[in-house]
């Protein structure tokens, strides 16, 4: 094999590379763009939910306690986590960045 063929190989071979990664930060952008839209969305039912005089504040410790009993490998959605979501809804719900299209 010829130097400059070598060279012309490798050349493609980072073009397709560059294809791979591009495609992979576009695949984590979007994985990212959905989980912050879970979090906003779960965050708005906790939300309206604790505004009922029913349920108040704690809303928030009884869907913890039904993650931890229930769904104990699901990771995020202790007390912290859930309030955390409740408090970035309310924070950015009147955000354009923030809403669904």
């Amino acid at each position: 094999m010829v130097m400059g063929e070598l060279t012309s190989y490798n050349e493609q071979f980072e073009k397709i590379v560059n294809i791979i990664e591009s495609a992979k930060e576009r695949a984590y952008r979007k994985v990212n763009e959905e989980l912050i839209l879970m979090y906003r969305d779960v965050g708005e039912y906790i939300s309206k939910q604790s505004e009922r005089t029913e349920y108040g504040d704690a809303f928030v410790q009884k869907l913890a306690d039904f993650f931890e009993e229930n769904y104990p490998d699901l990771k995020g959605f202790n007390r912290r986590g859930l309030y955390r979501m409740k408090q970035f809804y309310e924070l950015y719900k009147d955000s354009e960045k923030c809403q669904r299209c």
